[in-house]
């Protein structure tokens, strides 16, 4: 594919200044008008060693208001960075809706250059282009739009570029020895950059070719294709027409929910006191030391907690965290979001929180809070929150694909031990904080929200990241299940990174 590109292209100085100038102006009342229409842009720039993509930003981000952009220079991942899934540094680095973020190299390195270097291996390539195409697609229909720039020259250019950048003292240090095997190998390197291209081009994302052995062409070219998409972006969505917000108050729940899975849970289930005690001092025990085995081993736990108000979160995450090192773990409580994290995907602020590898994560109310309060509540669009299903789905399957344990606790009790728990916390001065007038309003529509819990369950329990409810009617048997079914995935997830190791071991 590449090799028919014509590199030859050139452009006249006079040409080109002329028309720099031009489509300078329009980018820059294109930048204004993004950032008033609220719309996120991320353009980002690939291509072989020496095309010139820092020139190139360097020329493109002369016509914009520097206050408005953020340029991310993407290099081999930090030893911080490479604790966690290989996306989540870009995640993190996503733009607020109005800004611009440009990436010097991006999530494409593990595809490419992690490839070719053998950091990236061949069994999890395919799993790596699923990660970045759901990335994409989550990101473009939350509104952001994605330019994709792949700088293009010669295995002549490049050798040419790298020895003039060589021979001089003040940039030789930019010419590594793994650029030079890249170009000794430019047909291996380019056959991976080809695939690359050809599995990531979409509708939503695509690439764009630049030839870049004349610079001022290269400008041009991407300085024309940057405006223009940003200009039919901008025309489209003022185009649409203001999409009603679902208001989410189905007046009847769908029958195919109203009675599923929590229909069938069996609330009785109980332990005395004595029983109680007996087995949590032991789970917690044995957490204990399986919370150094997993630093030992580098293994990321995530760990989520959603439920009916009152259904025991917190009781079940003092417990489970009660006899850990505070050093190895973070609990994250997830409130409303506040004005940063609106102007943000909704996955945003919790990709901040992803645990390191070794380390524990525990979400007192997750992402889930898309598909049930902002559903129901009417917080976003009916489209929101139909397509959340996959994007939750996809977000755990990368963490899962970075190696972490992923398990999400539905607390469920019924409506009449719910009331029982509201009307102590109401007469006890000690815990009348916790009951508020909004945990009244949602009883009031308990049964909008069990149909809704009941749909998250079904299209969201997965094998990497199952659904788990806990009968807790019973605080005591509820307790006990939750450190019991978090020791279980733990002892589960040692034993298969072990044999692993031992495995590797052989191999070598």
């Amino acid at each position: 594919m590449l090799e028919k590109i014509d590199l030859s292209v050139t452009v006249e100085k006079e040409t080109y200044k002329a028309a720099v100038e031009e489509i300078g102006a329009r980018l820059g009342v294109l930048q204004r008008s993004l950032k008033a229409a609220g719309i996120p842009v991320i353009i980002l720039f690939e291509g072989m060693g020496a095309a010139g993509k820092g020139t190139q930003i360097n020329r493109l981000i002369q016509a914009l208001d520097p206050r408005g952009f953020s340029v991310f220079a993407s290099s081999r991942p930090t030893e911080e960075e490479s604790l966690r899934p290989f996306l989540w540094r870009y995640w993190i680095k996503t733009p607020a809706r109005g800004r611009m973020a440009i990436f010097d190299r991006s999530w494409y390195q593990s595809v490419q250059a992690d490839r070719f270097d053998g950091l990236t291996r061949e069994e999890d390539i395919l799993k790596a282009f699923q990660d970045i195409l759901s990335f994409e697609k989550q990101l473009t229909d939350d509104g952001t739009v994605i330019i994709k720039l792949f700088l293009y020259i010669s295995q002549e250019e490049q050798k040419k570029r790298f020895k003039k950048l060589a021979h001089s003292k003040e940039t030789a240090w930019r010419v590594s020895d793994e650029d030079w095997k890249r170009n000794k190998e430019y047909d291996r390197y380019l056959r991976i950059n080809e695939e690359m291209l050809e599995r990531t081009d979409t509708e939503h994302a695509p690439w764009t070719i630049i030839e870049a052995t004349d610079r001022n062409y290269a400008a041009l070219k991407i300085m024309s294709t940057v405006t223009d998409r940003l200009e039919y972006e901008l025309k489209k969505r003022q185009n649409q027409e203001k999409k009603e917000k679902n208001s989410g108050l189905d007046l009847v729940p769908a029958e195919r929910y109203k009675n599923g899975v929590l229909s069938g849970v069996d609330l009785t289930k109980h332990l005395s006191e004595s029983q109680y005690k007996e087995q949590l001092n032991r789970l917690q025990k044995k957490l204990e030391v399986l919370h150094s085995e997993i630093y030992r081993l580098r293994i990321p736990v995530v760990i989520g907690f959603e439920g009916w108000d009152a259904g025991g979160k917190g009781g079940a995450i003092k417990r489970l965290t009660s006899h850990l090192d505070p050093r190895g773990y973070q609990v994250n409580p997830t409130a409303s979001p506040n004005d940063i994290e609106k102007v943000h995907h909704y996955l945003w602020r919790f990709w901040n929180n992803v645990p390191k590898a070794g380390h524990i994560a525990i979400f007192d109310r997750t992402w889930y809070g898309r598909v049930m309060v902002e559903r129901i509540e009417g917080f976003c669009t009916e489209a929101e929150w139909k397509r959340a299903y996959q994007e939750i789905n996809e977000m755990e399957a990368h963490m899962a694909n970075a190696g972490a344990i992923i398990l999400k606790f539905w607390m469920h009790i019924d409506k009449d031990e719910q009331e029982r728990r509201f009307k102590e916390r109401m007469e006890n001065p000690a815990k009348q904080w916790k009951i508020t007038d909004e945990d009244w309003r949602n009883r009031a529509k308990w049964d909008l929200y069990e149909e809704a819990v009941n749909e998250m369950l079904v299209r969201t329990s997965t094998t990497y990241a199952p659904w788990i409810v806990v009968e807790g009617n019973d605080k005591h048997y509820a307790r006990v299940k939750v450190v019991e079914t978090v020791v279980d995935a733990i002892e589960k997830k040692i034993k298969e990174v072990k044999k692993t190791e031992k495995a590797e071991k052989q191999k070598d």
